[in-house]
């Protein structure tokens, strides 16, 4: 069976059940429909008093188009400790309508190690991602209306962009005004997907609907001619916006298929944006469990990276223990083997291969000081040989490694995961940033590229270096950055897997997202709009005969 099948083959508790068993007042909930809830956000004002319980990050290597299933060990860790008595939570970001649709697929986990009901969460869900592109696009209605009518506000330089929950190149760049009315002012835009947008970031990381308002009301939409920058809050848009999240901005519980809670919020990309579920849900689990399981985007170097500079500076505590996920075939592509005979045997690839693994261990371990361990998602053809030889590698490291079988087994093929975690929750940590907030906006990128990439350098266009001076020049020389940069590799060139030669990062852009309250530096050939697959993932998706959804995986 796929994944679709096997989740419509298991009986779902009603979502009652599961908020009852995370003890959460009835008065705090509001359903959408027998398996969908959302929870107030006001909930943490009756929590505040009630002690965190341990928090684990769920990482990767660096991604291969094979996947390497970092949500599926996500979900069965969770079963797993749920299976050997522990109070578990998941806290997971949404997905974007942009993979579903595009190379990527659903993200939802897999097998009998899902969250359900898995096609309505990995399509529309409860709104939250259409109100954040409502919200994002209000603001570019606004910005072009108040130019329409005499641009008051003397609008020299827009910095907006529209955006969309969808793979769409074409929309890169556009034009737009041409209806030729009168005062309609043609010019230059273009759309990022909504999952990669300032609005997207500012809701995962606001604390409360205050808070929400006041980082939307500081964005910075544009520039004078004075070059002063002009905030959303000029065009007296942050109340409007707000409205439109309000009930976007109230966290969403679904359950896995053995019934273990998942709150579900919020899904920025990690390669193009910070790559983590919402800070409110992340809180809420943390009190409502003695276990939390939240995941980061693509590899450690992306999406770990971004939780631990960016988000944890805005949680109660840092994680106790990290999960790194790795495939042996992925390890082996890493290592150099055609992805054609990726099922052999392959122990000289596989031993090149684990440098990728060992590079991210060394950097969770030594450079942020935190425990690791490593989750081996097993497939069947997976050899004694290899296993032995992986195992070994990481012995000489230090690092226990665990091999899940959650695809199949749901959470009892992660119960050994879960009790190796209960004992690394426990060992003490000495967590380290990887720069401090003091340190100039350069300097914060060096440090990344260099302690946590391996690169021997950062190579910036004028472009890139004039606004830093500008974004510094304005205050923000203390906001953390988000490194915008392909998943697939330390480097950024997507086909450089290995990186043994000596590489550079090279910065072609800088953008403020003041709102938010961090710094996104674009590297190499991403786009913050991405594009669709020669052959997508759409075209295997359909409703059959009984009105059921097919063909998500």
């Amino acid at each position: 069976m796929g994944d679709i099948e096997i989740a419509r083959s298991v009986k779902l508790k009603n979502i009652t059940e599961i908020t009852n068993k995370m003890g959460i007042d009835e008065n705090y909930v509001e359903q959408y429909g027998k398996y969908k809830a959302k929870i107030s956000n006001k909930i943490l004002e009756d929590l505040k008093q009630k002690e965190n319980g341990k928090l684990i990050l769920v990482t990767s290597i660096n991604p291969t188009p094979l996947g390497e299933g970092k949500t599926t060990i996500s979900i069965g860790l969770a079963d797993g400790l749920s299976k050997i008595g522990k109070k578990a939570m998941l806290a997971l970001r949404e997905p974007s309508l942009g993979p579903v649709f595009g190379i990527k697929g659903g993200a939802t986990g897999g097998g009998y190690a899902q969250i359900a009901p898995m096609e309505e969460i990995n399509l529309h869900f409860t709104g939250d991602i259409h109100a954040i592109t409502s919200a994002n696009n209000l603001l570019s209605a606004l910005i072009d209306n108040h130019i329409f009518f005499g641009n008051e506000l003397g609008f020299k330089e827009i910095i907006w962009k529209r955006c969309v929950d969808l793979n769409d190149r074409s929309l890169r760049k556009v034009q737009v005004g041409l209806s030729g009315e009168k005062n309609l002012v043609p010019r230059e835009d273009g759309f990022d997907i909504t999952v990669a947008s300032e609005i997207m970031a500012i809701f995962c990381l606001a604390t409360d609907l205050n808070d929400l308002r006041t980082r939307i009301g500081n964005i910075i939409i544009g520039y004078n001619e004075k070059n002063e920058p002009i905030r959303a809050k000029d065009l007296k848009a942050e109340g409007a916006m707000t409205a439109l999240l309000k009930d976007a901005f109230n966290p969403n519980v679904v359950q896995t298929l053995e019934g273990t809670p998942a709150i579900v919020h919020g899904g920025p990309f990690a390669n193009i944006a910070h790559g983590c579920n919402s800070v409110i849900a992340t809180k809420i689990a943390m009190k409502l469990s003695d276990y939390t399981i939240t995941e980061a985007g693509f590899g450690a170097d992306l999406g770990a990276e971004k939780f631990l500079d960016i988000k944890s500076r805005n949680l109660p505590k840092k994680p106790d223990a990290v999960v790194c996920v790795a495939t042996i075939k992925a390890l082996k592509y890493h290592g150099g083997m055609d992805i054609a005979n990726i099922a052999n045997e392959g122990l000289e690839y596989l031993e090149r291969g684990v440098h990728n693994l060992l590079k991210h261990i060394d950097n969770i371990k030594n450079k942020f000081g935190l425990n690791v361990i490593v989750a081996i998602n097993k497939f069947n053809q997976d050899t004694e040989k290899e296993i032995e030889l992986l195992q070994n590698k990481l012995k000489e490291q230090g690092v226990n490694l665990s091999l899940v079988e959650a695809w199949g087994k749901g959470g009892a093929g992660a119960t050994d995961l879960a009790q190796r975690i209960v004992k690394l929750c426990d060992t003490p940590n000495n967590f380290n940033y990887m720069y401090d907030l003091e340190d100039s906006i350069q300097e914060k990128i060096e440090k990344i590229v260099t302690r946590l990439y391996g690169a021997e350098g950062v190579e910036y266009t004028e472009e890139s270096l004039e606004e830093i001076k500008r974004i510094e020049s304005l205050g923000y020389k203390n906001l953390p950055v988000c490194i915008a940069k392909t998943q697939y590799s330390f480097s950024d060139d997507a086909k450089n897997l290995e990186c043994k030669e000596p590489f550079k990062i090279h910065v072609k852009n800088i953008i403020l997202k003041s709102g938010a309250g961090f710094v996104v530096v674009l590297t190499g050939n991403v786009f913050t709009m991405p594009g669709l697959p020669r052959v997508p993932a759409s075209e295997s998706i359909d409703v059959d005969e009984n009105g059921n959804i097919v063909g998500i995986f």
